[in-house]
C-alpha cells in the first residue's frame, strides 16, 4: 500500500540519499576546516575531502583527470561559467554561438545576455520529439562560431539529443561543445571522452546529493579548454571560480556521483519498468492522452504527458497528496512552456500537460495508487468520458516507452 504524500518530482530535485547525509556531517563539525587553509590540519582534512570528491565526479564522467572538475554552487552556475567563460576567452577568434531552443534558462538567459554584448547566438529548432537535427547544426556552423551548447536530456520532456554526432561533428569542425547535464548524469551513461564533451554542467540536488553544490567539468586536452573567469576572488578552483568552497555540499555531491555510478544501471531498468507501469496504466484507461517528447531516446524516469479536454493547473491542484509539476511550467508573464511550444504542440495540448519524474525511492505501489488518482481526477476534469480501449484513436501505452535492460 503507497503512503502519501507521494514524490514525483524528481526532476526538479530529489531528496538527498541517507547515505550521502552520512557522508556530509562530520564536515559540518570536527572537520569544518576551509579547504583554502593550507597551514594546519583542519584545511587538510577539508582538502583531501575536495580532492576525494573531485575524483568521484571525474569517474562517473570518465574525465582524464580530476583537476578538469571545476565546483560551483550548481548547474546554473556551471553553465554560466562555461558560455560566458568561453565566449570571453575565445572573443578573438570568434563571437557566434549555438545553442538549441529547448536548453533549459540558465542557457538560454546567458546567450541572451551574450547577444546583448555583441555576440550572435543561433537558437536551433528541434522535431516533434525535442531531438535537434545534424544537418541543421552543421548548417548553422560558420568559422565564426567558437561553441556549441546542447543539453544531454531535456529537463521538461526527458529526450535525450543524438549526443554521439553532435561529439563528432564538433571534434570534426574544431568547434567546442558545452553540454548541459544536470538532468542527465547519474542516469544515464555520460562518458565525455567517448562523446568528445569539452565542458559539461552537472548539479548535486539532481541526483540525491545536496542543493547549493554542483561542477563543472572543463577538458584540458586535445583541446586544453580555456575560460575566463566570472567571479573574482582568491583564484580558487584553478583560478575559474573564486570563492571559498562548500565543502559539505562538495563531499555530498562526491558521494552522490559515487553511489550513481555503482547503482545507474539496475537504478535505469527498475525506473524505466515504474515509466512503463505509469504509461501503461493511464492509457488503458484514458482517452486523449498525448506524450511529449521522444519515445525510445529519453531518461527512463521522466514522462510528460497531456490530457487533453482538461487543465493541467487544475489537474496538480485535484491531485494534492502527489507532488507533480505542470509540463507547461509558466512563467509569471503567462507564456507557456518553450519547450512544448519547440516540439509543435498547440497551446491546448501544452496547458494540460504534467511532468511525472520518477526516482531512487519510488515504488511500484505508489506508482499504481497515482494512476488511480490521476485517472479519477482527469475524468472528473472531463480529460476523458470512455476507456482507452474503445477509441481506436488512443495510442499510448501500447508500446514501450523504453527498453528495460537500458539504462
Amino acid at each position: 500500500m503507497a503512503v502519501t504524500p507521494i514524490y514525483l518530482d524528481n526532476l526538479a530535485t530529489t531528496p538527498v540519499d541517507p547515505r550521502v547525509v552520512e557522508a556530509m556531517l562530520p564536515y559540518f563539525t570536527e572537520h569544518f576546516g576551509n579547504a583554502a587553509s593550507k597551514t594546519h590540519g583542519f584545511g587538510w582534512k577539508a582538502a583531501e575531502a575536495v580532492d576525494q570528491s573531485r575524483s568521484q565526479v571525474a569517474a562517473l564522467l570518465g574525465a582524464a583527470s580530476p583537476q578538469e572538475i571545476i565546483f560551483t554552487s550548481g548547474g546554473t552556475e556551471a553553465n554560466n561559467l562555461a558560455l560566458k567563460g568561453v565566449a570571453g576567452y575565445y572573443r578573438s577568434k570568434g563571437t557566434h554561438i549555438v545553442t538549441c531552443a529547448t536548453e533549459h534558462k540558465a542557457v538560454l538567459d546567458s546567450c541572451k545576455t551574450l547577444e546583448a554584448q555583441g555576440y550572435q547566438v543561433t537558437y536551433l529548432p528541434v522535431d516533434g520529439c525535442g531531438r535537434v537535427d545534424i544537418d541543421q547544426l552543421r548548417a548553422a556552423v560558420s568559422d565564426q562560431t567558437i561553441l556549441i551548447s546542447v543539453m544531454a536530456a531535456n529537463n521538461e520532456i526527458g529526450t535525450i539529443q543524438p549526443l554521439e554526432e553532435i561529439g563528432s561533428f564538433a571534434k570534426e569542425h574544431g568547434v567546442l561543445w558545452h553540454c548541459d547535464a544536470v538532468q542527465a548524469v547519474g542516469k544515464i551513461p555520460l562518458n565525455v571522452q567517448e562523446l568528445g564533451v569539452d565542458l559539461l554542467s552537472l548539479s548535486a540536488h539532481k541526483i540525491y546529493g545536496p542543493k547549493g553544490a554542483g561542477a563543472l567539468y572543463v577538458r584540458s586536452r586535445r583541446p586544453r579548454v580555456r575560460l575566463q573567469a566570472q567571479m573574482d576572488g582568491g583564484g580558487h578552483e584553478r583560478g575559474l571560480r573564486s570563492g571559498t568552497l562548500n565543502v559539505p555540499g562538495v563531499v555530498g555531491l562526491g558521494k552522490a556521483c559515487e553511489l550513481c555510478q555503482h547503482k545507474m544501471e539496475d537504478e535505469g531498468q527498475r525506473l524505466a519498468s515504474l515509466c512503463q507501469q505509469l504509461y501503461k496504466g493511464l492509457g488503458q484507461q484514458l482517452a486523449d492522452v498525448h506524450l511529449n517528447g521522444h519515445q525510445q531516446e529519453r531518461l527512463p524516469g521522466a514522462l510528460n504527458l497531456s490530457f487533453l479536454g482538461v487543465n493541467g493547473a487544475e489537474l496538480l491542484l485535484a491531485l494534492r497528496e502527489i507532488a507533480l509539476s505542470a509540463g507547461s511550467a509558466c512563467s509569471s508573464s503567462g507564456e507557456p512552456s518553450h519547450v512544448l511550444k519547440a516540439i509543435g504542440l498547440e497551446d491546448d495540448l501544452v496547458f494540460a500537460s504534467l511532468r511525472f519524474g520518477l526516482g531512487r525511492f519510488n515504488t511500484a505501489a505508489e506508482i499504481d495508487y497515482v494512476i488511480g488518482r490521476v485517472v479519477e481526477e482527469a475524468k472528473g476534469l472531463g480529460a476523458a468520458s470512455s476507456l482507452a480501449r474503445d477509441s481506436p484513436g488512443a495510442k499510448i501505452g501500447t508500446e514501450p516507452l523504453r527498453e528495460v535492460h537500458s539504462t
